[in-house]
């Protein structure tokens, strides 16, 4: 008897069904040590404008590329639980700290030609622009809060850079954009933005947030390096977050806006915001950071618009 042809790939589950799934690999997560990368990922740095920003990558060289974009605060690692996800579905994934942040801290503006006083917009996606130019493009890029506008930017100003854009709980609202938080937006009127630096800094050390403790360690532990004067900076910035909605709808990218139920900024700000600029939207159950705490989900989510 002979064998049965080969129909070729098994098809696909339907996007309910391969969601269903991640959640339910996401309720089993258990704590890790988010000071370790995932094994295998490959450390560099990359000659940005602002100085050398540490590296990770992880996945086949020859991969479709695809950049994760940490916010402010944040690192690398906090794509820890992602990056597997990726690179086992054969993408080449990397992330890179933020200049002023954790092991990127030496990158600052007084690197600049010529040298400047102050963290400005342009320097980050002048930064990212850098990234992205060296390796394969076009990517797919996420901007994980803060880095989601530097990513609008990036994206507004050279589209042929970017296959798609994810933003990730990033800032919903133009100007005042610290106006929208739940519990901050009071004080972002009568507070200057610089100011809130520090405060914001203290509350993390102080797990407001009530993070589980192995990952409330390594947030307080990254701040040894971390540039207070680089979240100062990027406090203020928020409080300019340009309008790009006509822009990028203009840019013909696929966009995914991604949030939690327990973001900073309201579910209804976001969902808004996807409507302005013509993007999808992906809600869970989680907070501010679902790289963290719903990487299946936010994974498998990314993968379905960069299917199209």
């Amino acid at each position: 008897m002979s064998a049965p042809a080969d129909d070729g790939p098994a098809p696909l589950a339907p996007a309910a069904e391969r969601m269903a799934r991640a959640a339910a690999l996401d309720a089993a997560l258990v704590p890790i040590d988010w000071s370790v990368l995932p094994e295998g990922a490959a450390r560099d740095a990359v000659d940005a404008p602002s100085g050398l920003l540490a590296r990770v990558a992880l996945g086949p060289a020859e991969g479709p590329r695809v950049v994760l974009v940490p916010g402010m605060t944040g690192s690398k690692e906090d794509f820890t639980l992602m990056m597997p996800l990726f690179a086992a579905a054969g993408f080449r994934v990397e992330s890179f700290d933020l200049a002023g942040q954790f092991e990127s801290a030496p990158a600052g503006p007084e690197n600049l030609d010529p040298p400047q006083r102050r963290y400005t917009l342009d320097l980050f996606v002048d930064d990212l622009l850098a990234v992205l130019r060296a390796g394969a493009v076009p990517a797919h890029v996420l901007g994980y809060s803060f880095a989601g506008t530097v990513a609008e930017v990036a994206a507004s100003r050279h589209p042929e850079l970017f296959a798609s854009l994810t933003l990730l709980s990033a800032p919903p609202l133009a100007g005042r954009a610290l106006r929208g938080f739940k519990v901050l937006g009071p004080f972002s009127y009568v507070v200057p933005g610089r100011a809130l630096g520090r405060p914001f800094i203290a509350a993390l050390r102080h797990n407001v947030h009530r993070a589980p403790r192995e990952r409330a360690v390594f947030v307080t532990a990254r701040f040894e390096l971390t540039r207070a004067s680089s979240v100062a900076d990027i406090m203020a910035l928020m409080q300019r977050t340009p309008e790009l909605s006509r822009e990028l709808r203009a840019a013909g990218i696929p966009i995914l806006v991604a949030t939690g139920t327990g973001d900073v900024w309201r579910t209804s700000a976001h969902r808004a915001f996807a409507e302005r600029i013509g993007a999808r939207l992906l809600v869970l159950p989680t907070g501010h950071s679902p790289c963290e705490t719903a990487p299946h989900q936010l994974t498998e989510a990314m993968r379905d618009l960069m299917r199209g």
